[in-house]
Protein backbone atom coordinates (compact mmCIF):
# COMPACT_ATOMS: atom_id res chain seq x y z
CA UNK A 1 0.00 0.00 0.00
CA UNK A 2 3.22 2.22 1.10
CA UNK A 3 4.20 2.50 -2.61
CA UNK A 4 0.87 1.53 -4.83
CA UNK A 5 -0.41 4.15 -6.96
CA UNK A 6 -3.91 5.48 -8.17
CA UNK A 7 -3.97 5.07 -12.07
CA UNK A 8 -7.57 5.88 -13.00
CA UNK A 9 -10.00 7.97 -9.98
CA UNK A 10 -13.92 8.73 -10.22
CA UNK A 11 -15.69 10.78 -7.63
CA UNK A 12 -19.75 11.44 -7.72
CA UNK A 13 -20.19 14.20 -5.23
CA UNK A 14 -23.93 14.12 -4.73
CA UNK A 15 -25.64 17.60 -3.51
CA UNK A 16 -28.25 17.81 -1.35
CA UNK A 17 -30.46 18.84 -3.84
CA UNK A 18 -29.58 15.70 -5.25
CA UNK A 19 -27.34 17.24 -7.85
CA UNK A 20 -24.02 15.46 -9.15
CA UNK A 21 -20.79 16.47 -9.74
CA UNK A 22 -18.01 13.94 -11.18
CA UNK A 23 -14.73 14.09 -11.03
CA UNK A 24 -13.09 11.16 -13.24
CA UNK A 25 -9.36 10.83 -14.14
CA UNK A 26 -6.94 8.59 -15.69
CA UNK A 27 -3.43 9.14 -13.73
CA UNK A 28 0.49 7.81 -14.73
CA UNK A 29 1.70 6.76 -12.04
CA UNK A 30 5.20 7.23 -13.17
CA UNK A 31 5.79 3.62 -14.02
CA UNK A 32 5.27 0.70 -15.54
CA UNK A 33 1.78 -1.11 -14.63
CA UNK A 34 2.20 -4.54 -13.84
CA UNK A 35 0.38 -6.63 -16.26
CA UNK A 36 -2.05 -8.55 -14.13
CA UNK A 37 -3.01 -4.44 -12.78
CA UNK A 38 -4.01 -4.08 -17.05
CA UNK A 39 -5.71 -7.65 -17.28
CA UNK A 40 -7.84 -6.23 -14.16
CA UNK A 41 -8.78 -2.84 -15.33
CA UNK A 42 -7.77 -2.65 -19.36
CA UNK A 43 -5.70 0.35 -18.62
CA UNK A 44 -1.91 0.12 -20.21
CA UNK A 45 0.93 2.20 -20.06
CA UNK A 46 -0.39 3.60 -23.43
CA UNK A 47 -3.47 4.85 -21.63
CA UNK A 48 -1.50 7.08 -19.31
CA UNK A 49 1.27 7.98 -21.22
CA UNK A 50 0.19 11.41 -21.37
CA UNK A 51 -1.67 11.53 -18.28
CA UNK A 52 -0.79 13.91 -15.36
CA UNK A 53 0.72 12.40 -12.37
CA UNK A 54 -1.27 12.44 -9.11
CA UNK A 55 0.50 15.01 -7.60
CA UNK A 56 -0.70 17.59 -10.50
CA UNK A 57 -3.79 17.63 -9.49
CA UNK A 58 -3.65 16.91 -5.83
CA UNK A 59 -4.57 20.55 -4.90
CA UNK A 60 -7.48 20.89 -7.44
CA UNK A 61 -8.66 17.08 -6.25
CA UNK A 62 -8.62 17.80 -2.72
CA UNK A 63 -10.91 21.50 -3.35
CA UNK A 64 -13.06 19.12 -4.92
CA UNK A 65 -13.71 16.88 -1.99
CA UNK A 66 -13.32 19.88 0.51
CA UNK A 67 -16.52 19.81 3.47
CA UNK A 68 -17.78 16.23 1.79
CA UNK A 69 -18.38 13.29 3.99
CA UNK A 70 -16.37 10.18 1.69
CA UNK A 71 -18.47 6.84 0.59
CA UNK A 72 -17.17 3.88 -1.15
CA UNK A 73 -16.74 0.37 -1.20
CA UNK A 74 -14.25 -1.15 0.70
CA UNK A 75 -13.44 2.02 1.16
CA UNK A 76 -11.63 2.00 4.77
CA UNK A 77 -9.21 -0.81 4.17
CA UNK A 78 -8.40 -0.03 0.44
CA UNK A 79 -9.64 3.36 -1.57
CA UNK A 80 -9.11 5.67 1.21
CA UNK A 81 -5.78 4.22 2.57
CA UNK A 82 -4.42 4.63 -0.88
CA UNK A 83 -5.52 8.11 -1.42
CA UNK A 84 -4.69 9.77 1.67
CA UNK A 85 -0.92 8.19 1.11
CA UNK A 86 -0.82 9.63 -2.74
CA UNK A 87 -1.83 13.18 -1.23
CA UNK A 88 0.65 12.69 1.86
CA UNK A 89 3.13 11.92 -1.11
CA UNK A 90 1.84 15.35 -3.41
CA UNK A 91 2.34 17.28 0.02
CA UNK A 92 -0.97 17.80 0.03
CA UNK A 93 -2.82 18.03 4.17
CA UNK A 94 -6.03 15.95 3.06
CA UNK A 95 -7.91 14.99 6.27
CA UNK A 96 -10.38 12.48 7.22
CA UNK A 97 -10.91 14.18 10.67
CA UNK A 98 -14.58 15.43 10.71
CA UNK A 99 -15.80 13.79 8.15
CA UNK A 100 -18.65 10.93 7.85
CA UNK A 101 -16.91 7.67 6.14
CA UNK A 102 -19.21 5.51 5.06
CA UNK A 103 -18.34 2.25 3.81
CA UNK A 104 -21.23 0.34 1.12
CA UNK A 105 -19.38 -2.73 1.79
CA UNK A 106 -19.41 -3.09 5.66
CA UNK A 107 -23.53 -2.25 5.58
CA UNK A 108 -23.97 -4.84 2.75
CA UNK A 109 -22.00 -7.83 4.78
CA UNK A 110 -23.71 -6.53 7.98
CA UNK A 111 -27.15 -7.31 5.79
CA UNK A 112 -26.14 -9.56 2.98
CA UNK A 113 -22.36 -10.70 2.87
CA UNK A 114 -21.48 -10.77 -0.89
CA UNK A 115 -19.10 -8.67 -3.22
CA UNK A 116 -20.26 -5.33 -5.42
CA UNK A 117 -21.42 -7.55 -8.49
CA UNK A 118 -23.55 -9.43 -6.07
CA UNK A 119 -24.85 -5.92 -3.90
CA UNK A 120 -25.41 -4.30 -7.20
CA UNK A 121 -27.22 -7.43 -8.19
CA UNK A 122 -29.35 -7.80 -4.82
CA UNK A 123 -30.36 -3.84 -4.43
CA UNK A 124 -30.78 -2.52 -7.77
CA UNK A 125 -31.80 -5.57 -10.18
CA UNK A 126 -28.75 -4.67 -12.13
CA UNK A 127 -25.48 -6.56 -13.60
CA UNK A 128 -22.78 -4.79 -13.21
CA UNK A 129 -21.15 -4.23 -16.47
CA UNK A 130 -17.79 -3.42 -16.96
CA UNK A 131 -16.69 -4.29 -12.98
CA UNK A 132 -13.25 -2.81 -12.02
CA UNK A 133 -12.99 0.33 -14.26
CA UNK A 134 -13.17 3.31 -12.02
CA UNK A 135 -16.61 5.10 -13.15
CA UNK A 136 -18.80 1.69 -13.45
CA UNK A 137 -17.38 0.66 -9.92
CA UNK A 138 -18.58 4.45 -8.29
CA UNK A 139 -21.98 4.87 -10.06
CA UNK A 140 -22.45 1.24 -8.51
CA UNK A 141 -21.13 1.95 -5.18
CA UNK A 142 -23.50 5.05 -4.87
CA UNK A 143 -26.79 3.18 -6.53
CA UNK A 144 -25.80 0.70 -3.94
CA UNK A 145 -26.09 3.01 -1.06
CA UNK A 146 -28.91 4.63 -1.90
CA UNK A 147 -30.92 1.52 -2.18
CA UNK A 148 -29.54 0.38 0.98
CA UNK A 149 -30.83 3.79 2.64
CA UNK A 150 -34.26 3.14 1.22
CA UNK A 151 -33.96 -0.55 2.05
CA UNK A 152 -32.93 -0.64 5.79
CA UNK A 153 -34.08 2.48 6.89
CA UNK A 154 -35.59 2.11 10.41
CA UNK A 155 -35.17 -1.25 9.67
CA UNK A 156 -33.56 -2.95 13.06
CA UNK A 157 -30.17 -4.43 12.70
CA UNK A 158 -29.01 -6.77 15.50
CA UNK A 159 -25.22 -5.72 16.93
CA UNK A 160 -22.27 -8.34 17.75
CA UNK A 161 -24.16 -8.01 21.55
CA UNK A 162 -27.55 -8.91 20.44
CA UNK A 163 -28.68 -5.66 20.73
CA UNK A 164 -31.47 -4.95 17.98
CA UNK A 165 -30.90 -1.04 17.10
CA UNK A 166 -32.98 0.86 14.06
CA UNK A 167 -30.96 1.96 10.88
CA UNK A 168 -31.12 5.46 10.48
CA UNK A 169 -31.21 7.84 6.93
CA UNK A 170 -28.46 9.87 8.85
CA UNK A 171 -24.76 10.74 7.82
CA UNK A 172 -23.08 10.39 11.06
CA UNK A 173 -25.11 7.19 12.03
CA UNK A 174 -24.00 5.46 8.86
CA UNK A 175 -20.06 7.08 9.58
CA UNK A 176 -20.67 4.88 12.85
CA UNK A 177 -21.93 1.59 11.73
CA UNK A 178 -18.81 1.83 8.61
CA UNK A 179 -15.78 2.77 10.66
CA UNK A 180 -13.39 0.52 12.39
CA UNK A 181 -11.59 0.51 15.52
CA UNK A 182 -8.40 1.39 13.73
CA UNK A 183 -6.44 4.36 14.75
CA UNK A 184 -4.86 4.91 11.38
CA UNK A 185 -6.40 4.01 7.88
CA UNK A 186 -3.85 0.74 7.37
CA UNK A 187 -4.91 -0.12 11.16
CA UNK A 188 -1.65 -0.50 12.41
CA UNK A 189 -3.05 0.93 15.60
CA UNK A 190 -6.23 0.30 16.78
CA UNK A 191 -8.64 1.59 19.54
CA UNK A 192 -8.65 -1.14 22.61
CA UNK A 193 -12.29 -1.54 24.71
CA UNK A 194 -11.45 1.76 26.41
CA UNK A 195 -10.71 3.63 23.76
CA UNK A 196 -6.83 3.23 24.22
CA UNK A 197 -4.10 3.40 21.02
CA UNK A 198 -2.76 0.00 20.71
CA UNK A 199 -0.39 -1.56 18.23
CA UNK A 200 -1.67 -3.97 15.88
CA UNK A 201 0.89 -6.00 14.50
CA UNK A 202 4.32 -6.99 15.72
CA UNK A 203 6.02 -8.02 18.79
CA UNK A 204 4.12 -5.54 20.60
CA UNK A 205 0.50 -5.95 19.35
CA UNK A 206 -1.48 -5.47 21.56
CA UNK A 207 0.52 -3.15 23.84
CA UNK A 208 -0.34 0.35 24.65
CA UNK A 209 1.34 2.36 21.78
CA UNK A 210 2.23 5.30 25.01
CA UNK A 211 3.90 2.13 27.05
CA UNK A 212 5.76 1.34 24.11
CA UNK A 213 6.68 4.82 23.85
CA UNK A 214 8.43 5.15 27.27
CA UNK A 215 9.72 2.01 27.68
CA UNK A 216 11.27 1.42 24.08
CA UNK A 217 11.70 4.71 22.84
CA UNK A 218 13.71 3.49 19.80
CA UNK A 219 10.94 1.47 18.44
CA UNK A 220 9.26 5.03 16.99
CA UNK A 221 12.70 5.67 14.99
CA UNK A 222 12.52 2.21 13.68
CA UNK A 223 8.93 2.68 12.96
CA UNK A 224 9.18 5.88 11.10
CA UNK A 225 12.30 4.22 8.89
CA UNK A 226 10.02 1.59 8.30
CA UNK A 227 8.49 1.06 4.90
CA UNK A 228 4.93 1.79 6.41
CA UNK A 229 2.32 4.38 5.43
CA UNK A 230 2.89 8.06 5.95
CA UNK A 231 -0.42 8.51 7.65
CA UNK A 232 0.37 5.54 10.08
CA UNK A 233 3.65 7.51 10.39
CA UNK A 234 1.40 10.58 10.94
CA UNK A 235 -0.50 9.28 13.79
CA UNK A 236 1.85 7.45 15.60
CA UNK A 237 4.04 11.18 15.49
CA UNK A 238 0.53 12.84 16.50
CA UNK A 239 0.41 10.22 19.37
CA UNK A 240 4.03 10.68 20.29
CA UNK A 241 3.54 14.67 20.93
CA UNK A 242 0.50 14.03 22.79
CA UNK A 243 2.18 11.96 25.52
CA UNK A 244 5.06 14.22 25.34
CA UNK A 245 2.83 17.38 26.00
CA UNK A 246 1.31 15.01 29.09
CA UNK A 247 4.42 14.52 30.93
Amino acid sequence: MASDKIIELCFIKLMPDGEEKILQKRLNPGFSIPPFITQLTGISDADVANAPKFNEIAKNLAQFLEGCDLCGFNMLKFDLPMLVEEFLRANVDFKTDGRNLIDAQKIFHLMEPRNLAAAYRFYCNKELQNAHSADADTRATLEVLVSQIEKYNNVELKTDKGVDIPVKNDMAWLHKLSISNSVDLAGRFVYNEKGEETINFGKHKDKLVSWVLKNEPSYYDWFMKGDFPLDSKRKFTEIKIREMSNK
